[in-house]
């Protein structure tokens, strides 16, 4: 054969080889990411970040429930949809090994000097893209923030089972969210836990005074809307939540879409007439649920 025609074959080839590389790379992760028994999905309204370093009811909760689980199937990893990665567009992370982010200011050092030092899942943040690769992109510039480590303190404090986070596209109605998550299922029979971790009432502003003056008491719209929600939950009458806003202790409750749009992400991922279990309910300084529901 000639030189010339060697050559153009060759170009030709060589990036038909590197797919066939990418692909058999990826078909290797794949089946080493194998089916397992179907994980549950969870919502944790994970409040102040001194919970942290809590011991009360709300983090005893947290912490029976994932000793519970990892009796009966620890996970291979954790993804969190977290109210405190917003972006436009949605990412996943891929870092082998995630940062602990302390993302909020005037809390005491103990609570600076915490690290929850699990390996993070470029893998599974892999495969989490493979599956709308139009819609989730990697991203290697983001670690794990407080409203993921705050809650894994408590549920998986051995900080040994890989862990990444699935952004929130701040630019997004709350329907585009559900059916992202509900794209996202097949994750839960590959031994991923799905975490969607904020607060269905979530009013910081108005709650501040109750942080200040140390009043846990509730008030009655936050109160309202928390079981408004809960209701709608058990009715599984999602376009009731999706459209939130519609009502005045929802706009109340919600002011931004942030600690919302996990619980979202959360009932996207079940399975009809799957159940719906609620472990922990409580409002308290103001505006601050603390509602916490498994899936499964």
């Amino acid at each position: 054969m000639q030189r010339h025609h060697f050559v153009k074959l060759l170009a030709l080839a060589t990036p038909m080889t590197a797919f066939a590389m990418e692909l058999n790379t990826f078909e290797k992760i794949t089946d080493k990411l194998a089916l397992s028994e179907r994980m549950p999905a969870l919502f944790v309204g994970h409040g102040n970040p001194m919970n942290a370093l809590y011991d009360n009811p709300f983090t005893q909760t947290l912490s029976k429930w994932g000793k519970a689980l990892r009796n009966k199937q620890k996970p291979k990893a954790i993804m969190v949809v977290s109210a405190h990665w917003l972006t436009k567009g949605t990412f996943v992370n891929n870092v082998p090994k995630p940062e602990t982010i302390h993302d909020f200011g005037g809390f005491p050092k103990e609570l600076f000097d915490m690290q929850y030092p699990a390996p993070g899942s470029p893998e599974f943040a892999k495969l989490t893209a493979s599956l709308q690769p139009s819609l989730i992109h990697e991203a290697d510039d983001w670690g794990i923030d407080h409203g993921t480590w705050t809650i894994l303190h408590h549920l998986f404090p051995e900080a040994d089972i890989p862990v990444y986070q699935l952004s929130i596209d701040y630019s997004k109605p709350m329907e585009y969210h559900f059916n992202l998550a509900a794209e996202l299922k097949s994750l839960r029979d590959k031994g991923v836990l799905i975490i969607g971790s904020g607060n269905v009432v979530h009013n910081l502003g108005m709650s501040m005074r109750a942080f200040q003056t140390g009043d846990p008491k509730p008030f009655d719209w936050a109160v309202e809307f928390d079981e408004y929600a809960k209701k709608k939950i058990e009715e599984r009458d999602w376009f009731a939540l999706f459209n939130y806003e519609n009502t005045k202790a929802g706009k109340l409750s919600s002011p931004s879409m942030d600690h919302y749009a996990p619980m979202i992400y959360t009932l996207g991922l079940s399975y009809a007439n799957e159940p719906i279990t609620q472990l922990y309910e409580e409002v308290s300084f103001g505006a601050i649920s603390m509602r916490t529901f498994s899936v499964g």
